[in-house]
């Protein structure tokens, strides 16, 4: 079933979307939810719970993309689970990763204040996202997003290991030039 008839569905209240819903994309929402928190179990109910977030948000803002917002939303449920939980021992060494890899790209701080800076980076990095050429931009995504292992992205782009870490290590300077160049870094 095609997303715009799932949509539909859903903003109609009808169950069956998220019959439909589970049936196109438990897959990559587990994956998702798998990769950050590290255990089955966890990325179970925390797809669940997705499920249940998207169920209640229907109606009130129908997506341009039914399985990114849904991804959007598993992520953020399962890095809600991760802080929450507030530990590394089961999993969490896939966002370290990722995020010490970005580390050089953006701006340092844990002063509460700098909270209110972060909408301003939130808007560079999409601005920055959208000027970068799709192959790139969908790796960059890929792995600081949805926070896949380099291996797993080189291969659903076709491309080998130490390439995609070339270029990810190029986007990533490109980035941190932006930022800086935006007065954000």
């Amino acid at each position: 079933m095609e997303d715009e008839a799932i949509l539909a569905l859903l903003e109609h209240g009808s169950e069956e979307a998220l019959g439909r819903i589970n049936e196109k994309y438990r897959r990559l929402g587990l994956q998702i939810a798998l990769r950050i928190l590290g255990s089955p179990e966890d990325a179970e109910e925390c797809w669940n719970d997705s499920l249940l977030k998207l169920w209640r948000a229907a109606g009130a803002a129908i997506p341009d993309s039914l399985s990114a917002y849904l991804c959007k939303i598993v992520r953020n449920e399962a890095l809600s689970r991760l802080r929450k939980r507030n530990t590394q021992k089961r999993g969490g060494e896939a966002l370290v990763l990722a995020l010490e890899e970005l580390q050089g790209a953006l701006p340092a701080g844990n002063d509460p204040q700098d909270a209110v800076d972060a909408l301003a980076l939130k808007e560079a990095i999409d601005r920055f996202l959208w000027q970068l050429p799709p192959r790139d931009c969908e790796a960059f995504l890929q792995r600081y997003f949805y926070l896949r292992p380099v291996q797993e992205v080189a291969k659903s782009l076709g491309l080998h290991r130490v390439s995609l870490s070339a270029n990810l290590r190029r986007t990533r300077k490109k980035l941190a030039d932006y930022l800086r160049k935006e007065g954000l870094l």
